[in-house]
């Protein structure tokens, strides 16, 4: 049997040339539970979407929201927080099903300035209803007229919908700060 073996007839490394000193071997990304295709990506999108889904139906089951700007913008905040979280949480499973990893740079990027924008707009939709919650309830004291536990419920999940985005936000630009 005549097989070549690389022992036999070693085989040169190709010369160096001046493109592949500046560019390095290229490095895969670390995966972090919370970035983008893994469990714990999956987890907080998930969470994402519930209290955002929460908050938006529980404000836009009150008959009087249209009547207030700051609650009119909570619930496209929260619609928006929806759309973007369910679809990411969509992308997630499906990355975990097929067992593809994530950790593209583009796609990290593309995914860190969805959640800063998403995560803006909730926490200030958040602040904004929480401020006119507290005018209505405690110094106009039109409590009785008004549905204030809704109000406070929905400022409240829209809360903690803020506190679940901001994870994926910060490892996702952690991961594209230290690349």
């Amino acid at each position: 049997m005549n097989v070549s073996r690389p022992s036999v007839h070693p085989v040169e490394a190709p010369p160096l040339t001046e493109g592949a000193v500046h560019n390095g071997p290229r490095v895969r990304m670390k995966d972090v539970q919370g970035m983008p295709g893994t469990t714990g990506g999956l987890a907080l999108r998930l969470l994402q979407f519930i209290f955002a889904a929460v908050s938006l139906c529980v404000m836009a089951t009150t008959s009087d929201f249209p009547s207030v700007t700051a609650f009119r913008y909570l619930v496209a905040a929260a619609g928006l927080q929806c759309l973007w979280s369910f679809s990411l949480a969509v992308v997630d499973a499906y990355a975990l099903l097929v067992r593809r990893s994530l950790q593209n740079c583009s796609i990290v990027g593309l995914f860190t300035i969805g959640d800063a924008i998403t995560s803006t707009l909730t926490f200030s939709a958040a602040c904004s209803s929480a401020g006119i919650t507290v005018l209505i309830g405690n110094d106009l004291n039109k409590c009785g007229v008004n549905h204030c536990a809704q109000f406070e419920s929905a400022t409240a999940m829209a809360f903690i919908s803020w506190f679940a985005v901001s994870p994926s936000f910060l490892l996702n630009f952690w991961s594209l700060a230290s690349r």
